[in-house]
């Protein structure tokens, strides 16, 4: 199937024959015809596989057709739950728009507002904004929704959640009834979409892969270990597979900030993006990572929902996410557009909870490998059984020839050599050193069982309203 197929105009087909794209993803073949078609839309699929131009292309060839904005009007919102997000959306409409004679902008906090008023005095055809500012241009004036003809929700699970339902109440209110609103997100759970019957008239439901599932391209495997080395061992990991360019997600503000200055103590170059830096800062801390500027970027979840960063070859969970929605996000800033990627989690026993409600989610097991010296003294208790745990090592570990456009590197990097496998079942093609946790206790405690290792001094037990 072509664009020209799917009806979109011929100022739209030569922008996107420029930009190189020959053929409708799945989720843009379902969903453009019934944008086109003014339908209400719901739309659920992996991170990487063209959502934006999903409901963007539509939006754009109905503006074009249907009118223009009067002084101050919007005639199409998006609303974003990150200004990172609200700037990549941005930056979309005004590349699949550039043969287009519309008008489009951004609103988000953290940086002046004046400008943003500006450009409202005008009108927009296409305003992208975060629900704060966008609340904060509302009781100012600058901003009238007369006009609205489609509203859209892009990663729609996180601005239902109940951190944003004072905001969207508020801004629902404002906007006209008679509408069409579109719902686009990598992940829905059943609480959100119970939520989104009072939003949606028959909508249409677009499914591209199963609810809450994490796209193939992407190699998941984790390490278990004691909470307190995983400095140590992501220094470790850096070194030993000569990674180049990772972005590390943490929990907290905090902790991004403690890990930077570890990393830099130790000789590597990293920058961080969470909520207490500028937006200024946080756009130069991406543009440096992107530049190969900076070797590692250190984010908290505020940059899973909008960082598109070209050919991102790893992505690390230095922490586990308290939300297990936030996994499938993270991850799919890797393996996009068709490339493979990795996801590696450093897991704690803290985080054995987290772990278990990630692989429910997601209806997997992630492939366990311990990497020698970093073994955890707490460990991390199962989430399957053997033989489970088991097939998940073997099919991460798996690199067929000529099917993998970069080989696995595992925790050791030395893809295709054997595992040394400490469960009944051993996988194949596992990295050399690597050892296979497939059930049961960790390989540490197995030892120390059997007499071969003893207890190291100084061992430690595990400790038991924003406005963007």
């Amino acid at each position: 199937m072509t664009f020209q197929a799917l009806g979109l105009i011929a100022p739209l087909q030569q922008t996107l024959a420029t930009l190189g794209y020959r053929q409708p993803t799945p989720v843009q073949k379902q969903a453009i015809p019934a944008v086109l078609a003014g339908r209400d839309v719901m739309a659920a699929a992996q991170t990487g596989t063209g959502k934006t131009a999903g409901f963007a292309l539509p939006i754009l060839q109905r503006l074009m057709l249907e009118g223009e904005a009067a002084p101050r009007e919007v005639r199409c919102l998006v609303l974003a739950p990150t200004r990172e997000l609200a700037e990549q959306v941005f930056e979309s409409f005004r590349t699949y728009g550039g043969n287009l004679p519309l008008r489009a902008a951004v609103a988000y906090g953290g940086v002046p507002i004046e400008p943003q008023i500006a450009k409202l005095r005008k009108g927009l055809d296409v305003l992208v904004a975060t629900p704060g500012r966008l609340i904060d241009l509302l009781d100012q004036g600058a901003v009238s929704f007369a006009s609205l003809q489609t509203l859209v929700l892009d990663e729609a699970d996180r601005m239902l959640d109940l951190g944003f339902e004072r905001d969207l109440d508020i801004l629902l209110a404002a906007l006209p009834k008679k509408r069409q609103t579109l719902l686009f997100s990598a992940t829905f759970s059943d609480e959100i979409r119970k939520l989104t019957k009072g939003l949606l008239k028959d909508p249409v439901t677009v499914q591209v892969e199963a609810s809450n599932s994490t796209t193939k391209s992407v190699r998941q495997w984790l390490i278990p270990t004691d909470k307190r080395r995983k400095p140590e061992l992501l220094l470790h990991l850096l070194t030993k597979l000569g990674w180049r360019q990772v972005l590390v997600f943490v929990k907290t503000r905090k902790g991004a900030e403690t890990l930077v200055k570890t990393l830099h103590d130790n000789g590597i170059t990293a920058d961080t993006i969470h909520g207490d830096k500028t937006q200024p800062a946080r756009l130069k801390a991406l543009a440096r990572f992107k530049k190969a500027e900076v070797q590692l970027l250190v984010a908290t979840d505020v940059a899973a929902r909008g960082l598109d960063i070209e050919a991102l070859p790893q992505v690390v969970n230095f922490d586990l996410p308290s939300v297990a929605e936030d996994y499938i996000h993270r991850i799919g800033r890797t393996g996009r557009a068709g490339l493979e990627g990795e996801a590696i989690s450093l897991v704690c026993a803290d985080e054995a909870d987290m772990l278990k409600a990630i692989e429910t989610l997601t209806r997997q097991v992630i492939a366990r490998f311990e990497e020698p010296g970093f073994e955890a003294d707490h460990r991390v208790p199962e989430t399957a059984p053997a033989a489970a745990a088991a097939a998940a090592a073997k099919k991460a570990a798996a690199a067929a020839p000529g099917k993998k456009k970069r080989p696995f590197t595992g925790p050791v990097g030395k893809p295709g050599a054997k595992v040394q496998a400490k469960a009944q079942t051993k996988p194949a093609a596992a990295p050399k050193g690597a050892i296979v946790v497939t059930g049961g206790r960790g390989a540490k405690s197995l030892a120390r069982a059997a007499g071969k290792v003893t207890a190291q001094a100084g061992g430690r037990k595990a400790k038991g309203g924003r406005r963007s």
